[in-house]
């Protein structure tokens, strides 16, 4: 009963134990990130990342110094590969069927926007480890071609009877746009130079202090509608635990830093979380 309603959203799951483990793994390693940043183990790249002390932090010192790369440099090597797999995707698999060209120029389009935000939107300061930013590139780029790949692999399996492809490009570029004016708003709560963290206002920042992970999770969610894989919606189920995590770590680090922040203010989801 449960499979045949399944079945009727998604594609069934390719013969490849490749897709079954990705499927799993990711989906258990970013439901852990998102507890892991609740609990105040921030990713690297973190603003938090440094901010508050942690038990081990005198082990850590003690370590060899581990190599540096500019901020800015690093974003790039995060996103970079990824948005290359995605565009390489067309010319790999040049027959793929609608559906797949869509879900490959949905991942390009994020991957790209990401690109162009690290150049010309955000601003950066410090510095990263190059293991991590390797590590983190790695993650992005895997879960990439995996996605791509598992598209490809199901265009020979029957078709979901309910077809979600439209209208989940649509609430992809709805999350594609609005994340990205989001992300304009906090860029321009600092000017060149200044190092200060300010409170953002502006959009559903007046209402949730993390608005652009509400709609990165509309990304991936438009992904996977489009998509209509098993793998695409263990990655979304995955987005969705890591992206609620940072959105409670960031409200409560805002708290922490600003004595006249508004209680009223969510987490990711205005009036609701």
């Amino acid at each position: 009963m449960v499979m045949s309603t399944l079945l009727k959203f998604l594609y069934p799951l390719p013969p490849s134990l490749f897709i079954t483990t990705m499927s799993i793994t990711s989906v258990v390693s970013l439901a852990n990130a998102g507890f892991s940043e609740i609990r105040g183990k921030h990713m690297q790249y973190s603003k938090f990342f440094g901010t508050i002390k942690n038990e081990n932090d005198d082990k850590k010192k003690k370590k060899k110094k581990k190599a540096k790369i500019e901020s800015k440099l690093g974003m790039l090597l995060l996103y970079g590969p990824s948005f290359l797999g995605g565009i390489s995707s067309f010319a790999i698999f040049p027959n793929g069927d609608l559906r797949f060209v869509l879900v490959c120029s949905a991942l390009s389009i994020h991957f790209f926007k990401r690109v162009l935000e690290v150049l010309f939107v955000h601003k950066y300061s410090g510095s990263m480890d190059v293991e991590d930013a390797i590590a983190i590139s790695l993650s992005y780029f895997l879960s990439t071609i995996t996605m791509i790949y598992c598209q490809h692999l199901s265009q020979d399996l029957p078709e979901p009877s309910i077809d979600l492809k439209y209208s989940g490009y649509i609430i992809f570029l709805v999350g594609i746009i609005g994340n990205f004016y989001h992300h304009i708003l906090l860029s321009k709560l600092r000017t060149k130079g200044e190092k200060e963290y300010k409170i953002p206002q502006g959009g559903l920042f007046d209402f949730a202090i993390c608005p652009h992970y509400l709609f990165e999770i509309l990304i991936f969610v438009g992904v996977s509608c489009t998509s209509q894989t098993l793998y695409a919606i263990s990655f979304t189920l995955g987005t969705i635990f890591y992206l609620m995590g940072r959105s409670i770590a960031t409200r409560r680090w805002y708290k922490s830093k600003f004595d006249d922040f508004p209680k009223d203010i969510k987490a990711i989801i205005p009036y609701v979380f």
